[in-house]
């Protein structure tokens, strides 16, 4: 008696061992001969697909959890809170309790409100204490800075290097740069002028 077919349709029979494939009949009505199976032949369709585990994991990493948590979580027995933390969540709620007893609501919006404006007035007299003088000096010096990369850049130019569009485009800035310093009081070198000794004496 012959056994199920396999995936490809090979018939073994039991009492022989012979394996073929039976004669069926094409769409078109003739019928496909028979075709006997050398033994040891194990075609393609039959051969059972490798699965590499770790391959497989990898491939589902993300739809399960993490592998072996689920035996922990079950492991795990509910452990009773430790007395330490019972005695700080008890004076947490302690200190809580004292706190909305020495203040009623309306007054501790009104701290609220007092913090906000001294941290107002804070930021507004640290404003005030700047100095325009330090200022001036500082975006001075950073101007002189800039001047400084753009005339190192047009000696470069002008020793015949190419240069890049944004490099060309600090060139260009030189004279804005120099006006800038200029209406701050300083000459095109980045040094004070001398234009306030002069007032002075005279």
């Amino acid at each position: 008696m012959p056994s199920e077919p396999s995936t490809s349709g090979i018939v073994t029979d039991e009492n022989s061992g012979e394996r073929h494939i039976p004669e069926s009949v094409r769409a078109d009505g003739t019928t496909r001969k028979a075709i006997k199976i050398r033994p040891g032949y194990r075609p393609p369709e039959d051969v059972e697909i490798y699965k590499n585990r770790t391959a497989e994991s990898f491939r589902n990493r993300g739809k399960g959890g993490v592998v072996g948590a689920d035996g922990l979580n079950e492991q795990k027995p509910e452990t009773p809170a430790s007395a330490a933390s019972n005695k700080n969540a008890k004076r947490r709620e302690a200190r809580k309790k004292a706190k909305s007893a020495n203040q009623p609501p309306d007054s501790a919006e009104a701290a609220d409100g007092d913090d906000k404006n001294a941290a107002e007035g804070v930021s507004a007299k640290t404003a005030e204490e700047v100095d325009p003088e330090v200022e001036r000096e500082k975006k001075a010096r950073n101007l002189k800075k800039k001047l400084k990369q753009a005339k190192e850049l047009k000696n470069k130019k002008e020793g015949g290097e190419s240069l890049l569009p944004e490099q060309i485009a600090k060139v260009i800035k030189i004279n804005e740069l120099v006006r800038e310093l200029e209406a701050l009081g300083f000459d095109a070198d980045g040094e004070p002028k001398s234009a306030p000794e002069a007032t002075q004496e005279g």
